[in-house]
């Protein structure tokens, strides 16, 4: 490959001491070497800085505690290169991953690529992603090679539903991102940039069923570390209410409605979840108003639909 560009791979990371070098490692050893790469500690209290005092290729900067968005973006200040990767500090890539992304990028001129990956589970095995991705299984009729190139109108509807490219995924060009990571965003910091540059600009992107990393599990993660009820809560109503707000002006009524109606059916199970299993009557009760008064036949609708899930899933464990 002729590509030589400059790839800047930024590396947030919060008291990931045990394995901040396995990530750092998969960095060093890709094997498209021409690349910066800035570790940026997130106001770390074990002993993170002297592992990274290993590792004198890196650029290493110290922030208080701020939460990954701000890590990114402090990353992102200090990028040199024309092509950004963000990768999570206990993933891991594969030798091939930045190779074969970059070359996609750049051969097709694309705004960002992304990857398969192996999924750790708790149960100690791991499983291929995104085959299983329900969102992304209409689109595979498309693939040519490894590949699935989306068309705009796809790339819009498929990120209006679902973000199916967590950050260590990611390979994309620095000119495309229109304002960086959202630091008021509490889990889909990455979801929430790839809607801003997708809702701004008529983006072309691709993906790779070929898993060219691996994504760790442990209970710090973001996402994965995370109980059902602390996901809906962050990422599906705080989060929600939030990109709603943003890109409001930028929605189109459908993709607006959709939204609602989404943040609509996590307020219902939100509340069912604070009376249910936290006892929180009140809390419950204005989940629920919020809910009514925004669309109340829908609110009515969604109770039985969101009780009746919770019964099975109970029925099934």
């Amino acid at each position: 490959m002729d590509i030589q560009k400059l790839v800047t791979i930024i590396i947030p990371t919060y008291n990931r001491a045990t394995k901040i070098s396995d990530a750092i490692q998969s960095a060093l050893n890709q094997t498209y070497q021409h690349t910066q790469i800035i570790v940026i500690d997130d106001g770390s209290t074990d002993n993170t800085v002297e592992i990274l005092k290993k590792y004198p290729e890196i650029e290493y900067y110290y922030k208080e505690n701020g939460g990954q968005a701000s890590a990114r973006n402090l990353g992102l200040k200090n990028a040199k290169g024309s092509i950004i990767a963000s990768l999570d500090s206990d993933d891991i890539w594969y030798p091939d991953f930045l190779t074969k992304c970059v070359e996609k990028l750049e051969s097709e001129q694309l705004d960002f690529v992304f990857a398969n990956w192996n999924q750790e589970t708790r149960e100690g095995n791991n499983w291929d992603f995104l085959i299983n991705d329900p969102f992304l299984k209409p689109y595979f009729k498309k693939k040519i090679g490894h590949w699935v190139n989306l068309e705009y109108r796809e790339t819009r509807d498929l990120y209006i539903k679902a973000c199916p490219s967590p950050s260590s995924s990611v390979v994309m060009r620095k000119s495309s991102i229109i304002s960086g990571w959202d630091e008021k965003i509490k889990i889909g910091d990455d979801w929430c940039m790839y809607l801003d540059m997708i809702l701004s600009k008529e983006c072309h992107i691709a993906f790779t069923l070929e898993k060219l990393w691996n994504k760790r599990i442990d209970d710090i993660n973001i996402y994965d570390g995370r109980k059902w009820s602390e996901v809906l809560e962050f990422l599906y109503v705080a989060d929600l209410k939030r990109k709603m707000a943003r890109f409001n002006h930028l929605l189109t009524k459908i993709e607006l409605k959709l939204l609602q109606e989404r943040y609509m059916a996590s307020l219902v199970e939100l509340s069912k979840h604070n009376l249910v299993r936290r006892f929180k009557v009140l809390t419950s009760f204005n989940l629920l108003g919020e809910s009514l008064a925004m669309n109340i036949p829908f609110t009515l609708k969604t109770i039985p639909s969101v009780l009746l899930k919770s019964l099975q899933n109970k029925i099934k464990s």
